[in-house]
């Protein structure tokens, strides 16, 4: 029996993250010539826009799979059998996007490196994790990412906490008085829940939210929620992660809601009613490229309204109308 997941092109996983920004822009033309070989969803979408991988030259000229087809149809690069199916959050009468996950070994090395980028070694840090409603369902490719993070550490006091707030207050105490390196990554509500339960000073701890409320609370805006949580728990800034279901790559926040991407992954902005008019800079619904897509589909577009940046950074500005509501985006207006 043929093995659907071997090596058949032979192709070296670390183009992905190697050599890198300088060889962006031709290492995403070939992941677009590949995917319009291989891809027979993403062909057929691409066709319809007269995409010709002969004469694409500029990104600008890629077309963007809009993220809703992750939600309807099987996304794959090729036939294999996925090691990993992930799931995304709904509430009730939605439709989870499904990503199919060829190789668990290039979601590790994506998010691990990804935080090494932004952060450092994993090694130095204890992970707390708030995310009651990512771990009361299956499939969150979240809940998979801390937890490797958390085994990477080897920090004896690193943790998933559902709705223990006072256990998670004592570790957080201790770590402080041990001037231990922590990173406390929740969901808005959960972090909410907690700040305004128990005010703590913390100086040795970075407090990351990963946005939405989940039904939960009432909606309010990221600089409300960052003005509650600094204030509550002594901080100066709070860091925030857009991550997607749909992408095997992240972008973080070191404050201010401006987010930057890891350097194998790429965001454009596109206009509203002309989805193949792509920029580099301005206010737009938000168009990425991730190169760590290479089995599904590294170019998504998504239903975040954005603000780029001519430096790469973004600033999300909310949501396109008639779209759902999504965990990995607040209302900041």
């Amino acid at each position: 029996m043929q093995d659907l997941n071997s090596h058949s092109s032979n192709y070296q996983y670390d183009r992905i993250f190697n050599g890198l920004p300088d060889n962006f822009n031709s290492r995403a033309l070939e992941v677009f010539r590949y995917q319009f070989a291989e891809n027979t969803l993403y062909r057929k979408f691409a066709e319809r826009f007269s995409a010709n991988p002969e004469t694409t030259r500029e990104l600008k000229q890629i077309p963007f799979l809009p993220v809703s087809f992750f939600k309807t149809d099987a996304v794959s690069t090729g036939e294999f059998i996925p090691e990993m199916i992930f799931e995304s959050s709904r509430t009730t009468g939605q439709i989870p996007a499904r990503h199919l996950v060829k190789q668990l070994a290039v979601y590790r090395e994506s998010f691990v490196k990804g935080f090494e980028f932004f952060y450092g070694d994993p090694r130095n840090y204890c992970f707390l994790a708030l995310l009651p409603s990512y771990l009361e369902r299956s499939g969150s490719s979240l809940v998979f990412m801390v937890n490797e993070l958390m085994r990477l550490s080897e920090h004896s006091e690193s943790a998933f906490y559902l709705y223990d707030l006072e256990k998670l207050h004592q570790v957080l105490a201790k770590l402080e008085k041990n001037k231990q390196q922590t990173l406390l990554i929740g969901v808005s509500f959960a972090l909410l829940d907690f700040a305004e339960k128990y005010s703590i000073q913390l100086s040795h701890a970075i407090v990351m939210e990963t946005g939405g409320m989940k039904g939960r609370r009432e909606e309010i805006t990221r600089i409300e929620l960052h003005e509650k949580l600094k204030k509550k728990l002594g901080l100066s800034r709070i860091h925030s992660e857009y991550g997607m279901t749909e992408l095997l790559s992240q972008a973080y926040s070191a404050g201010d809601g401006i987010y930057k991407p890891v350097p194998w992954m790429k965001v454009l902005v596109r206009d509203e009613d002309d989805p193949l008019n792509l920029h580099e800079s301005g206010e737009g619904l938000l168009n990425i490229i991730d190169l760590a897509n290479r089995e599904s589909c590294a170019f998504i577009a998504t239903d975040d309204v954005v603000k780029l940046y001519a430096d790469g950074s973004f600033e999300v500005l909310g949501r396109m109308d008639n779209s759902d509501i999504r965990g990995c985006s607040l209302l900041v207006v």
